[in-house]
Order: structure tokens, then sequence, then C-alpha cells
């Protein structure tokens, strides 16, 4: 049951924004879900999104439209192939520019027009592709800007950046899903997406998720076209 109190959550269609914004739910919060339609090559998230946001109950879901393929510059936006090698250490081609930055901008503005002051994003600094912008710096560093850049902020009303996830491993947000009663299933990882509605099995974000079901010990109900 709400709080009274409204939290803006990033929600991606994926199993980490699933996972933290249930627990935002958990913590009292009414949901505000806001999901990006950025032109994005697995673009099948965003109807996972949309189930997410209506099994958890959000008072409103919004999925906003920014097309970033003008901008280009990463395998999710561009003509470029997803790597399936395997997770590598440095940063890869899936990476797109700045977008935890951006998403965050826009949770930002809805938050301050709706009156809210938490957000809740689902970013990972442990078992993750390596990118620069699921940092716990990077957290910091945005709970700071948002404090100067909005008139809550200079007003006296700071918003507060939630990252629950940021320091689980993926077999901890496996068990965290469980422990919350979510249908992992409803989520949706794979940046490449096979043919008939399954998941790649390849790419970064697919051998991390099956990853995290094997190490919990908990069954993975998702459907790969290749054994991770």
């Amino acid at each position: 049951m709400s709080n009274g109190k409204l939290a803006v959550a990033l929600i991606s269609g994926g199993l980490d924004s699933m996972v933290s914004a249930a627990l935002a739910k958990e913590a009292g919060f009414g949901l505000l879900a806001l999901s990006i339609d950025y032109n994005q090559r697995h673009q099948v998230e965003l109807a996972a999104a949309r189930r997410i946001a209506s099994a958890l109950g959000a008072e409103r879901h919004v999925v906003l439209p920014l097309d970033l393929r003008a901008f280009g510059g990463s395998a999710l936006t561009a003509e470029i192939d997803v790597p399936k090698e395997g997770v590598g250490s440095d940063i890869p081609v899936t990476y797109v520019p700045a977008r935890n930055t951006i998403f965050l901008s826009l949770a930002l503005g809805w938050a301050e027009a709706a009156g809210a002051r938490d957000l809740f994003i689902g970013v990972n600094a442990l078992d993750y592709s390596g990118y620069p912008d699921c940092r716990p710096e990077f957290i910091e560093g945005f709970e700071k800007l948002a404090e100067l850049a909005t008139k809550a902020g200079v007003e006296g009303e700071p918003f507060r950046i939630h990252a629950p996830l940021q320091h689980m491993t993926k077999a901890d947000i496996v068990r965290e899903a469980d422990r919350l009663g979510l249908k992992a299933g409803m989520s949706w990882s794979c940046y490449d997406p096979a043919p008939g509605g399954l998941h790649c099995g390849l790419c970064d974000s697919c051998r991390l998720r099956a990853k995290g079901f094997e190490e919990a010990g908990l069954p993975d109900p998702t459907q790969y076209a290749a054994q991770p």
C-alpha cells in the first residue's frame, strides 16, 4: 500500500528494473513508471515494461518516445552487430552514449512536475557489462546535479536517486525477484532478439541473465535460441 509518497521508477522491461521498481513499491511508494522508447533494437522490451508496470500496479505508466537512432553510436541504436563472444573487460559497443544520464534527466523532470522526490533505477555495478553510467559515482554525481538543477532542489527539497541493486550480483537480483514474488518471465533482457520471441542467448545481457539464475539455483524461465 502506498504511503502517500510517489516515486518515479525507470522500467526498461529488464529483470533489474523490474526488481528495482518492486522494491520501491515494497517501500511504500506509489509508482510513476517511466519507460523510454529510444528506437532501440530490442523494442520487445517495451512490451515487457508494460507488463511489469501493470503487474506492479503503477499509478501511471509513460512510454516516452525519444529516437536515439538519430545519434547512433551504439549497437542498440545503429547498424552495428551486437557482440556474442562473451562478456569482456572493455566497455562494449552495446553502450548507448549517456543513456542513463538522459533517462534520469527525464525521470527527474517528471518527478519535479509530479511532486515526487524519489527516483528508482535498476543499475548494477557487479555483474554488468562495464557501462560507466552504472557506477555508484555516477548515481552520487547525478543526485548532486539534481539538487543544483531544479527549483525543488534549490528551495531545499532535494531528490534522492535510489539504486537498490547497485551492489548486488545477478544471482542476488534473481533471488530478490523470487522473494518479492515476481514472475521473472515477464521481463526481457536480450539485446538482439531471435525469431519466435526468443532471447538470443549469446549477447552480454543474455549471458549475465542465465548466469544469475544458475548461480541463484533457481529455474530460468527464459527461452533462449542458443544456450548461453
